[in-house]
């Protein structure tokens, strides 16, 4: 059975809660395995077949530990995960496109097929209160989030990607 791999990084509990929902509807679907970007590596990548990438976007960029994620594990894994499917999440204050524009380039740097169009989750945390303080996602997005994890652990299972 094809394993779906979210791969997330969480500071104020935002992008957790997203990682956790789409977990939790993928498995419903077949094997999921969900870490932290500071646990996983090349061999975790190498082992799975399609990926969800879950990170916050800090000061208009992918957040630094994500970003050590794609750095330690980049060129590991170059020119052998090819053409295997991925989708991503941003919890975003505001925007979240950049985050997403970063991540997409270096998915194309491996060439891994996008299969859908990045989630990006809006807190509207504007001040520093609301930027460190701890995040509560709504039910509202916590279901696109579970939507999306259903999606992709249904076409790994399917053969579909």
């Amino acid at each position: 059975m094809p394993t779906l791999l979210i791969i997330y990084h969480s500071r104020t509990g935002g992008t957790r809660q997203m990682a956790e929902a789409a977990a939790d509807a993928a498995r419903g679907e077949g094997d999921t395995l969900l870490l932290r970007a500071d646990e996983a590596t090349a061999a975790d990548l190498l082992a799975a077949d399609g990926y969800i990438f879950a990170g916050p976007e800090n000061l208009a960029a992918i957040a630094g530990v994500m970003k050590d994620f794609y750095d330690r594990t980049y060129y590991e894994v170059l020119g052998q995960i090819e053409g295997r499917p991925y989708a991503q999440m941003v919890c975003a204050g505001s925007d979240g496109e950049n985050a997403a524009r970063q991540t997409a380039r270096i998915a194309t740097g491996w060439r891994l097929k996008m299969v859908q169009e990045p989630l990006i989750i809006c807190t509207h945390a504007q001040t520093k209160e609301q930027i460190l303080a701890e995040k509560t996602i709504s039910e509202v997005d916590l279901t696109r989030c579970r939507d999306l994890g259903a999606a992709m652990g249904a076409g790994l299972a399917m053969g579909i990607f």
